[in-house]
């Protein structure tokens, strides 16, 4: 079974790159990493680098919109609606929620859905509860754990740097997921990003580049596919 090491306390997908999470009580994990996760972005249409994606970075009024999957259980496949901050619902596919987009970002952009996810580095991100209240104390006041945009959030008594090169099991379950723990996120410019508001706030990136040399968090793949499921206990494998 392995030695426990904490439970799941949290598990967020982000239907769209840059925008809100849609927090689940369950999650199936496979070698492209959560399913449902970073499944869509928007890219500058006329941009041919190597990183076309329309992000927050550029746009912060991402962060305020969330969108849901209509059929939850089949992500691949459902259409995905998107509340605004206003409360208003639109069609994630709708042009002119598109060209709304386009008019704050001054530039084409286009809407891409893709299987194994847009992510940026590896598929699955994981942190520990005291790795957000060291963040905390290292800042002086409560920074919200959502500007780091972790998959799945473990209450444990350790920082998930412990884990790195070894392997996670959830639940003990016939069809639980393993997960392969590999190296520490490196953070940008997103984390001033307030969640509700988009406002940006560098002192948050000043706390992490000098108290955590700019990492919190961990990357993950998988190492069996399988399910996360909240309140599974969390346990080291090797």
């Amino acid at each position: 079974m392995g030695e426990v090491v904490g439970r799941v306390v949290e598990i967020n997908r982000y239907p769209v790159k840059s925008m809100a999470a849609d927090p689940v009580t369950q999650a199936d994990i496979d070698w492209q990493g959560i399913e449902g996760d970073r499944q869509y972005a928007f890219y500058r249409s006329e941009d041919r680098s190597r990183f076309p994606w329309m992000t927050a970075r550029e746009l912060p009024e991402m962060v305020r919109f969330a969108p849901r999957y209509r059929d939850p259980e089949d992500p691949k496949m459902s259409p995905v609606d998107v509340r605004d901050a206003e409360g208003r619902w639109s069609s994630l596919h709708d042009v002119a929620f598109l060209d709304r987009l386009a008019l704050t970002a001054g530039c084409p952009l286009g809407l891409m859905q893709l299987g194994r996810g847009t992510h940026d580095a590896m598929p699955v991100s994981v942190v520990t509860t005291t790795t957000h209240a060291a963040v905390d104390a290292a800042h002086g006041s409560a920074v919200d754990p959502r500007r780091f945009r972790s998959n799945i959030v473990v209450e444990a008594d350790v920082r998930e740097d412990r884990w790195a090169g070894r392997r996670l099991g959830f639940g003990g379950w016939d069809d639980a997921a393993e997960l392969l723990v590999t190296e520490m996120i490196p953070r940008c410019a997103f984390v001033t990003l307030c969640p509700d508001s988009g406002a940006r706030d560098p002192a948050i990136m000043r706390t992490v580049a000098q108290a955590f040399d700019n990492k919190i968090g961990i990357y993950a793949t998988a190492a069996r596919q399988g399910r996360v499921r909240l309140g599974d206990k969390v346990m080291l494998l090797g």
